[in-house]
């Protein structure tokens, strides 16, 4: 893929040039959590992730709309957000919510709109713009 620098001039080969990478390897669980699928896509600075990670602990107790911050995962090392905390949402087809994810990887589930219980299959979509 090329990497765009000041100063390159544009060409048909260029433009043409947009070969993506993917994974579906390298994501860790936290713990009470399990991965159950995961795929990450990339064509030039956009990042698409998609996880199905199952709750294999307690339940979590949402009250109003928010739960107590919960690690769910850490994302593969260059397939992460290269600036700053990022927002996104999940849902499990009962529930749904907001996670966020920072430069580290980590995602952490922020709110629910109900209890998260042991065995819900929660899926994760994040699609950003990464600097390189």
């Amino acid at each position: 893929m090329t990497a765009w620098k000041a100063g390159m001039l544009i060409t048909a080969a260029r433009l043409a040039d947009d070969t993506p990478t993917t994974t579906t390897s390298g994501i860790v669980a936290a713990t009470g959590f399990t991965v159950t699928t995961f795929s990450g896509y990339r064509v030039g600075n956009v990042v698409e992730l998609n996880a199905n990670i199952q709750r294999t602990g307690a339940d979590i107790p949402a009250t109003t709309g928010n739960i107590n911050d919960v690690q769910i995962c850490t994302m593969p090392l260059g397939w992460r957000p290269s600036v700053g905390t990022t927002d996104f949402f999940w849902d499990s087809g009962f529930e749904s919510g907001g996670f966020v994810m920072g430069t580290d990887g980590i995602c952490t589930l922020r709110t629910a709109t109900d209890n998260i219980n042991t065995n819900a299959n929660i899926r994760l979509h994040a699609v950003f713009i990464v600097d390189s």
